[in-house]
């Protein structure tokens, strides 16, 4: 009922990731990231909590390879989708015996993706296939995966809810953005994005000083 894909931006050490559903919310359980660390999508009857877990292996220094497989003694880990990269080394992906429908995975190049109930298994790397040919911010790479996976199928059935989250250098995500409930909810993201990327800045500098911060004039601006 999900796929996705997580991406590590080889020159700005950014870490972030897509992903869509025909659940409600799925970016609020399944989308991790932390800055310097990694990003893990944890998905299919999903657990959250396992994506704070990974992300702690990979802060200790774990390889996403060595974090994915010490998830193996976990309860219930077979029923479980779990994607992670971080600092060093590549990415990895561990789809239990007990992942739903027709399910996929790609690994790539500072990327991997994975789904469950798809169309059929090839979109996860026609997910990677177009993030790695992709051009530009880590943001717009993501989405042009996740529209890729849009039209290679995705789901075998219709998507309600998708998301967008990456992490920088700060303590807070650069971008989280989601689409909770909708009947087209890559396009409404793809539509957010492009509203929200031209500002994504200045929300940074309204944080770390905002006596240099661009004001939109607004009384009680946030």
């Amino acid at each position: 009922m999900t796929f996705s894909l997580i991406g590590r931006c080889a020159k700005t050490g950014q870490f972030g990731m897509v992903i869509s559903s025909s659940s409600p919310a799925v970016a609020a359980r399944c989308a991790h990231v932390q800055a310097g660390v990694g990003v893990v999508a944890s998905q299919n009857i999903t657990d959250p909590a396992l994506g704070p877990h990974v992300l702690t292996a990979l802060a200790a220094g774990q390889t996403a390879l060595e974090a994915t497989k010490d998830l193996t003694s976990l309860p219930f880990i077979e029923y479980r989708q779990i994607l992670a990269l971080g600092r060093e080394g590549g990415p990895a992906v561990r789809s239990g015996a007990q992942v739903l429908g027709v399910w996929g995975e790609a690994l790539g190049q500072d990327c991997a993706a994975g789904g469950n109930l798809l169309a059929n298994p090839e979109v996860p790397q026609e997910m990677v296939s177009a993030f790695e040919a992709a051009t530009g911010h880590l943001g717009d790479r993501l989405m042009v995966a996740l529209q890729a996976g849009l039209s290679a199928g995705g789901e075998a059935g219709p998507v309600h809810s998708a998301g967008l989250k990456i992490a920088d250098t700060l303590d807070w995500p650069l971008v989280d953005l989601r689409i909770d409930w909708h009947d087209e909810p890559i396009h409404a993201l793809t539509e957010a994005w492009s509203v929200y990327r031209p500002q994504m800045l200045a929300y940074v500098q309204r944080a770390l000083d905002p006596t240099q911060a661009p004001s939109y004039g607004v009384p009680g601006d946030e």
